[in-house]
């Protein structure tokens, strides 16, 4: 191997000079995280350096787009290079379904994650154990700047299994040294006896689901601010300050929101720091962020709204290069740490939606919509609130108007059933009469979002 294109090998031992792979002590931060900004810069330049051309030399994908671009490895120098190699986009994972985007042969892979695709197919991602042991690390990370430490207990009420949330979770707080409650989502009333009788002192759930377990506390005849938790690290779904202030007061608990997706790694891409609260830190140690006009393309300064982007610097199974997320935010300078901070996600550049942690998008719905002859391709996503939760209606058409009404009911709960089959998310189906769903000489409303009146 040349010194322009180190092993793997070489990769984590330079990680271990940094001590990165080394638990800090109780109260004591991992060096990187305040390094000066100049030795971070040195750090991802290096760790650059290697996943692109570790992408470049062993995914096809990736290879042939920059061949197309005229861009190869040896022309990225220092990271203002960056912005010339080509982006990655859901798509391009869709397109190499299942294993196209991985790096390393099968047999060094050790596990596969998934999340939904636009046409039905899964998102996947694998790692390798190199890849386990980074992503428990940054999540130990992320644990410890929520305010976690080693001999707390963690009550995970995020879902087990293809979703990265309670996996991603649970190996983080074991890193840390914390006790592991792997309760995953549902049954709120065991979640409820679990936390009265465990006595956790931090909670990794999605915020919405928090608020109905403190009405299940109520009702219950608990005050929740007389439970043990301490601690809520909430992701998986867009949430206010407004709503952090309410769990706030409700539970006595200090509110930390976490970032990430599973096409980077998982939870764990970014978390806000206890000190501050003021936004996410990136721990771009291991994710290079960019933040670029969702039109153009083109990257915009620190400090200006746009899409973010990431570039994964250490990963060995699949590493992504400039992969577009669509979340809309803005990078700003690090506060508690070296690491720069994204603001809370104000919205996606496409039409993605979130509803109760799973990803959502019309087209899915659309898909399974066509697959029945008993119903019209005019529909409408209908969002709003109950309770503390979000719901989704479909409003869909019969196809023609003479159809029975019992073969209306039928097709409906049909699609009810695929719905939660194979979007994983409960909807209300509506199958209304021929022609009642507003037609558009333009581009057709797909989506009624009430939350936003809310």
């Amino acid at each position: 191997m040349t010194e322009g294109n180190p092993s793997m090998n070489m990769l984590k031992t330079s990680m271990a000079k940094m001590d990165l792979t080394k638990r800090p002590a109780e109260h004591e931060l991992d060096p990187i995280e305040i390094c000066s900004r100049d030795e971070l810069t040195a750090i991802q330049t290096r760790r650059m350096k290697w996943s692109v051309r570790h992408a470049y030399e062993n995914v096809e994908h990736y290879r042939k787009k920059c061949d197309d671009k005229g861009i190869h490895p040896r022309d990225f120098k220092e990271l203002a290079d960056l912005r010339h190699f080509p982006t990655t986009s859901k798509a391009d994972l869709r397109d190499t379904y299942p294993y196209g985007m991985f790096a390393v042969p099968m047999d060094e892979v050790v596990r596969i994650h998934a999340s939904s695709g636009t046409t039905g197919k899964p998102t996947v991602v694998g790692y390798t154990a190199s890849d386990i042991q980074m992503w428990s690390r940054v999540m130990a990370r992320s644990i410890r700047a929520a305010g976690g430490r080693r001999n707390m207990k963690v009550h995970i009420s995020y879902g087990y299994g293809l979703f990265t949330g309670g996996l991603g979770a649970h190996y983080g707080a074991e890193a840390l040294g914390c006790t592991v409650i792997p309760m995953s989502g549902g049954q709120t009333e065991k979640q409820v006896a679990l936390i009265r009788d465990f006595q956790p002192e931090i909670i990794m759930v999605t915020p919405s689901y928090m608020l109905v377990m403190a009405d299940e506390m109520e009702r219950q005849g608990m005050n929740p601010r007389d439970c043990s938790l301490k601690i809520g690290i909430f992701g998986a779904e867009p949430w206010t300050n407004d709503m952090r202030l309410e769990i706030e007061e409700r539970l006595g608990i200090d509110a930390i929101d976490i970032y990430g997706l599973s096409e980077v790694i998982g939870p764990g891409v970014g978390i806000e720091c206890i000190e501050s609260k003021d936004g996410l830190t990136i721990w771009e140690d291991h994710f290079y962020p960019e933040i670029i006009n969702p039109e153009t393309g083109e990257p915009v300064p620190d400090g200006e709204i746009g899409e973010l982007v990431f570039t994964s610097l250490t990963k060995e199974a699949m590493p992504v290069i400039r992969y577009r997320t669509r979340d809309l935010t803005r990078l700003l300078p690090g506060t508690a740490r070296t690491m720069r901070r994204i603001e809370k996600i104000t919205g996606r550049s496409d039409d993605m939606l979130i509803i109760r942690g799973v990803n959502v998008f019309p087209t899915q719905i659309e898909e399974l919509i066509l697959k029945d002859s008993r119903l019209a391709p005019h529909y409408q996503l209908v969002v709003s609130r109950q309770g503390h939760l979000d719901a989704l209606k479909v409003r869909v058409e019969m196809r023609t108007p003479d159809m029975p009404r019992a073969a209306c009911e039928a097709a409906g709960k049909e699609l009810a059933h695929h719905i939660k089959s194979f979007i994983g998310v409960s909807a209300v189906v509506d199958v209304e009469p021929h022609g009642a769903i507003e037609r558009s000489q333009g581009k057709a409303k797909r989506i009624i979002d009430l939350r936003k009146e809310a």
